[in-house]
């Protein structure tokens, strides 16, 4: 009589147990979902930023000054400097603008950029966050960029 050879019952289960603590080990470094999360937030804070520079830009050609170097529009009774029509290049006019919670956004400035990135990441400004630069040239629209790198 012929024995058939295969795997007894004990050797597939202590085989399935080690691939689970692999996976298990494993997995998190391959998916990395927080920085998925943080970079899919810029996005949408880009999209914000654009729809909102497209808002005040409309306020501003009701108000005759779209094609003037400096000045005030008035959004939800809050006043947003203006540089050709569109926000300024300025943390305060940016959030009058979009209603963004102070304890998820960090703001900063460089030159005549302004930037947004999320609160408690470090090194963001390089490479988690969202730039903004107002227009420089009548005619032309802000400069808004995602740096994605979290």
């Amino acid at each position: 009589m012929k024995r058939s050879a295969g795997f007894t019952l004990i050797e597939l289960v202590i085989v399935i147990i080690i691939l689970g603590i692999l996976a298990v080990t494993a997995a998190p470094k391959f998916i990395n979902l927080q920085s998925d999360a943080r970079e899919s937030t810029l996005s949408g804070l880009k999209a914000a930023m654009e729809s909102a520079s497209s808002l005040v830009y409309s306020k501003a050609v009701i108000n005759g000054v779209e094609s003037t170097e400096s000045a005030t529009v008035s959004i939800n009774n809050k006043d947003v400097a203006t540089v050709y029509g569109y926000p300024a290049a300025t943390s305060t006019a940016l959030s009058n603008v979009l209603d963004l919670s102070d304890n998820d956004w960090d703001w900063g400035t460089s030159g005549d950029v302004v930037y947004a990135y999320p609160d408690g990441v470090s090194g963001a400004v390089d490479s988690c966050s969202v730039t903004y630069e107002a227009p420089s040239a009548s005619g032309s629209r802000p400069t808004i960029t995602v740096q994605t790198g979290c």
